[in-house]
């Protein structure tokens, strides 16, 4: 390992022994020096913290991979252009961060500590306000969407058909950041339910969570007519258009959304690709969707939708979890690319008892960044 990267890493160490008081004392750092940037960040700052800390981390330890870390900090540029960052901003971030740095890893900080910190902050900032100005010469920082239909599926999930003001590109399986005008600066990822569609509308399947304030405001305060900001598509989870395996897709509560895009855009492109798609859920009433699945699956021969119940039985589901149904499924069928969304243990145990049936991790897609508030 070079001198840089050896110094960056030990001196971050230190930060990691109280992510939270290293965290706190950076943001008091920046409010202090520049109190004006506190208006570009939401109003409770404890998910802000965590999200500012995970990046640094993953900046930190790419630091021996330059191609992995310049995609990341190109992603974090253009992504931050929603929240209204610009250029002369960096600055006070990268004096913040020094300072946090010098408080808390004392023990290690030197000359060569500061020079190696400064000139990795310079590059990583470097990078992501190239990124961002390339993505600002054509896209814009956010879409205005319109609620053209607020579908209440159950008391605490609702599905939202949005149309943009302009056409919003994206690929099936991607995401988009979302902020309701009840929490402005307030952003949460949800997974687009759809492949594009002509009139360019989207579909989100949105579950309220205790303390969601986006999913909360989505769920039970919006409503037809009203607006939101929609963030860039995200995420690489998307159809090889190389690949012609048959396709398994497994989503687990709202995690069923790109799942159900991923299968809209095998079913309209047809040919002789066999899709199986898995929902997973804990009883029959869970299956908000069933309705819908079932009409995408008579449009199309090689579409099977199969619903896994964990909890009860019901007609025409299997009993049990992911993990267990799926030797039974895979057997003696070769060569699938496998798709999985949901709750973070669900995508975990699925992905793990898919290498044990011999598919490899290349062939295993997931975005565990997809699972809202």
């Amino acid at each position: 390992m070079s001198p840089e990267p050896r110094v960056i890493k030990e001196c971050f160490a230190r930060l990691e022994t109280d992510p939270a008081g290293a965290t706190s004392y950076f943001y008091g750092r920046l409010f202090a020096a520049q109190p004006r940037l506190r208006a570009l960040f939401p109003p409770a700052m404890g998910a802000q913290h965590d999200r500012f800390f995970h990046a640094l981390t993953r900046i930190v330890w790419s630091q021996d991979n330059p191609a992995e870390l310049a995609g990341h900090l190109g992603r974090l540029g253009r992504g931050h252009r929603k929240y209204g960052v610009l250029r002369e901003h960096y600055p006070a971030v990268g004096a913040a961060l020094i300072a946090t740095l010098r408080a808390f890893a004392a023990d290690v900080w030197t000359a060569e500590a500061e020079d190696a910190w400064t000139a990795a902050y310079r590059s990583a900032a470097d990078t992501m306000i190239r990124a961002a100005e390339r993505d600002a010469a054509q896209a814009p920082p956010w879409w205005v969407a319109e609620v053209v239909e607020h579908d209440r599926r159950a008391p605490g999930l609702a599905v939202l058909t949005l149309r943009p003001d302009r056409p919003l590109p994206f690929a099936p399986g991607q995401h988009v950041s979302v902020q309701s005008a009840r929490w402005p600066r307030v952003w949460r990822p949800y997974s687009v339910a759809n492949a594009p569609r002509p009139d360019g509308t989207l579909r989100l399947h949105v579950r309220a969570r205790p303390g969601g304030w986006v999913s909360g405001a989505l769920v039970r305060h919006t409503g037809p007519g009203d607006t939101v900001l929609l963030g860039p598509p995200e995420g690489a989870m998307t159809l090889d258009p190389a690949s012609d395996r048959a396709l398994l897709l497994i989503g687990g509560g709202t995690g069923l959304a790109p799942m159900k895009a991923l299968a809209e855009q095998a079913v309209a492109a047809g040919g002789d690709r066999d899709v199986r798609l898995l929902v997973a859920a804990r009883e029959e009433s869970a299956l908000y969707d069933l309705a819908d699945l079932r009409l995408l699956e008579s449009a199309f021969a090689r579409l099977r939708v199969v619903p896994v119940l964990s909890r009860a039985p019901a007609p025409g589901a299997l009993k049990g979890r992911v993990p267990d149904v799926l030797p039974g499924l895979l057997h003696g069928v070769r060569d699938h690319e496998a798709y999985v969304a949901g709750p973070a243990p669900l995508v975990r145990r699925t992905v793990t008892a898919l290498q044990r049936l011999g598919v490899p991790l290349t062939r295993i897609h997931h975005d565990l960044l997809t699972a809202g508030d």
